[in-house]
């Protein structure tokens, strides 16, 4: 979809956009979902062929972020269990999976993707020609793009004006926490792609076209919405634009509105009055669903006894991610020294992504990105010539 003809439609987008996604989520079971007063937030990928068609690939809901004293250093939890990241990392898998088809098919009448030469004579995958990746979100992001502008609202936030542009710490209660702030995340994403590090070993940036976010029922203007999205997602990285070295670039999506979501995606203006859901939906198009218990990064059900168990750990954690790298890893080709190699070590050795990322990393407002420490990635697994199938890890 071109940019003047979402301009044109943009009335009928965002309710499409919002309509699709929430048909999507009241179709999936109750488990998981907010019960009573509780709220959430969701978020959701969504693709459009040229032909217009725009379905939703991966969702997520979740409010929760996992303190420091929780980390692991297997890579087992979920650290973060906010909407955004759930959607994004289910929409990982799904691309995964279509990876997957690629090399079990040979073609790509169906896939999403299509192939191209890399510059040392490999094959990396794009996504196809007219095909666009939109990002919908029930409220604005957490940290940055909430940030308040409005004299009257910044006397109501002590210090509100001076976070403005800042890189955000995600709360926690009692337990501080690691992981920066969703606007800080998406931000990056117009900087790196979606995709992340691992998966740049097959894949060329995949970068948003458009973000749309739905209305609060506490501010009736569009235009402020957008404003605050722009700024915070977009001009806060144009800096980097003369900076980054192709296939990296700045990404500037289409932002726009969507209808007030329903009463269960509806926070109150005061945190402290907010009862919000413990759990987070995670879904994909290639057959994943799942609950996360977001406080502890686990399978919901998972019993104190059992939490160690490989059976409660999320799809989404760092080492089922791994796991599901390695079993393509055929396909890119990585010289190892052994047979066992680290998380950590795979992203390094994404030399390109790598060097996207520090450069993002390394430029104000960015400068105070929370680094975690590097023992936290260390994890590695053992792999032979037997390959995990990955229909069984969705």
């Amino acid at each position: 979809m071109e940019e003047s003809q979402l301009e044109l439609d943009e009335k009928q987008w965002g309710p499409m956009v919002a309509d699709k996604v929430f048909s999507l989520y009241k179709s999936l079971p109750k488990k998981g979902k907010p019960q009573g007063r509780e709220v959430t937030v969701l978020s959701a990928f969504l693709l459009s062929s040229p032909s217009q068609d725009t379905e939703v690939i991966a969702l997520g809901t979740g409010t929760k972020c996992i303190g420091r004293s929780k980390l692991t250093h297997s890579g087992n939890i979920v650290n973060d269990s906010h909407a955004e990241i759930i959607a994004r990392r289910a929409l990982l898998r799904f691309f995964y999976a279509e990876i997957q088809c690629l090399n079990d098919n040979n073609g790509f009448q169906n896939s999403i993707f299509e192939s191209e030469l890399d510059g040392s004579g490999g094959i990396k995958y794009k996504i196809r020609a007219g095909w666009k990746l939109h990002l919908y979100i029930s409220q604005l992001p957490c940290g940055d793009a909430s940030l308040c502008l409005v004299p009257s609202s910044i006397g109501e936030h002590e210090g509100c004006s001076e976070l403005i542009g800042l890189v955000q710490r995600k709360p926690g209660r009692g337990d501080t926490t690691l992981s920066v702030s969703c606007s800080d995340k998406i931000a990056r994403w117009n900087v790196v792609g979606v995709q992340g590090a691992l998966l740049s070993y097959f894949l060329r940036p995949v970068y948003l076209h458009s973000v749309t976010v739905g209305r609060s029922p506490y501010v009736s203007e569009d235009v402020c919405l957008v404003k605050q999205l722009k700024r915070s997602l977009f001009e806060r990285v144009t800096p980097l634009s003369n900076e980054l070295i192709k296939p990296f670039e700045v990404n500037k999506p289409i932002f726009s509105a969507a209808p007030v979501p329903p009463k269960e995606f509806q926070h109150s203006e005061t945190a402290q009055a907010t009862l919000t859901c413990g759990y987070s939906v995670c879904w994909n198009k290639s057959g994943l669903h799942e609950v996360v218990l977001g406080t502890t990064g686990r399978k919901q059900g998972t019993s104190s006894k059992g939490a160690v168990y490989p059976s409660t750990e999320s799809f989404l954690c760092k080492k089922r991610l791994l796991e599901t790298f390695i079993s393509l890893r055929h396909e890119c080709k990585i010289r190892c020294s052994s047979n066992e190699v680290s998380y950590r070590e795979l992203k390094d050795r994404a030399e390109e992504y790598s060097l996207a990322s520090k450069l993002f990393k390394g430029r104000p407002p960015f400068r105070n990105w929370l680094l975690k420490p590097v023992n936290l990635e260390n994890f590695s697994i053992i792999h032979n010539e037997g390959n995990y199938p990955i229909r069984q890890l969705m």
